[in-house]
C-alpha cells in the first residue's frame, strides 16, 4: 500500500467508458495555444495502482488536453508507486534534465505520512522540489493530500499544513487535496481502502483541472511575452 487517502473501506468497481466522455465535458475549458510538456511527478494515486493500463488520471488529462488541442501538448507520467518526497526530491533533477518540462505536477507527500515520517523533512523536500522546477523555469502545481484522524491529531496537523504554508510562500498553482471530490465516498475507493476505482478517476482530473490550466495560461503568457 502506498497511496494514503480517508479511513474508510471502499467496495470495486466496474468500467464505465462514459465516465471518460463526461469527464471531457465537465474539464471543457479554452487552453492557451502555446504547446507545453506536463510532467506528472507523483506516487502510487497519480501512477494508477490497481487500475488498467493507461487509465489513471494523468492519462485522462492527456486526453482532455489532445481533445481540446490535438497534439498540441505532452503529458509525461513520472508518479512511482510507494514514492516519498526523499525519493522524489533525488529522482527529479534528472527528469528535468531529460524532459525539460513547462510545467511540474508535483503530487508526493502521502507515502511521507503513511510511514509516519517527519512532516518537516517532507515540507523541505517538497521545498527543494519546488525550487528546483522553478529555478528551471517550471511552473509548479502543488498537489496536496491530507490525513486521517486516526493517525493523531498532532502529527495530522502538522503533517496537513504543510501544503498550505508552502503554496503561501512560494507562487505556485494549488490543488489542496487530490481526493477532495471522493474522500467521503467509500464506493470511490479499491478494496485497499487506499486507491480510486477506475470510475472515481474522472473527479481525481477534475479536482487538478483548475491549476493546471492556469499553469498553461502562465506558460502561454511567459510564452508571448518572450516572443515564442
Amino acid at each position: 500500500m502506498s497511496i494514503l487517502s480517508p479511513r474508510f473501506h471502499p467496495k470495486g468497481g466496474r468500467f464505465i467508458p462514459a465516465l471518460l466522455f463526461l469527464a471531457f465535458a465537465l474539464l471543457a475549458t479554452a487552453l492557451p495555444a502555446s504547446a507545453a510538456t506536463i510532467l506528472v511527478f507523483g506516487d502510487s494515486l497519480s501512477a494508477g495502482y490497481g487500475l488498467p493500463p493507461q487509465s489513471g488520471w494523468p492519462y485522462l488529462l492527456q486526453r482532455q488536453l489532445d481533445a481540446l488541442e490535438p497534439g498540441a501538448h505532452r503529458v509525461i507520467d513520472a508518479s512511482v508507486s510507494g514514492e516519498t518526497t526523499a525519493g522524489g526530491a533525488s529522482r527529479l533533477p534528472r527528469l528535468l534534465e531529460r524532459h525539460r518540462p513547462d510545467v511540474v505536477v508535483l503530487a508526493l507527500g502521502a507515502n511521507d505520512g503513511l510511514r509516519g515520517l517527519p512532516p518537516k523533512a517532507m515540507e523541505t523536500n517538497l521545498e527543494r522540489m519546488i525550487l528546483m522546477a522553478k529555478q528551471s523555469g517550471c511552473e509548479v502545481v502543488l498537489v496536496g493530500m491530507r490525513l486521517p484522524p486516526n493517525l493523531g491529531p498532532d502529527y495530522t496537523a502538522e503533517f496537513d499544513a504543510v501544503y498550505p504554508r508552502l503554496a503561501a510562500r512560494y507562487p505556485v498553482h494549488f490543488v489542496p487535496f487530490l481526493l477532495e471530490a471522493i474522500a467521503l465516498d467509500p464506493d470511490a475507493f479499491q478494496e485497499d481502502g487506499l486507491h480510486p476505482v477506475l470510475e472515481a478517476v474522472p473527479k481525481l482530473s477534475q479536482t487538478v483541472w483548475p491549476a493546471i490550466a492556469s499553469a498553461l495560461e502562465a506558460v502561454r503568457k511567459r510564452s508571448a511575452a518572450s516572443g515564442r
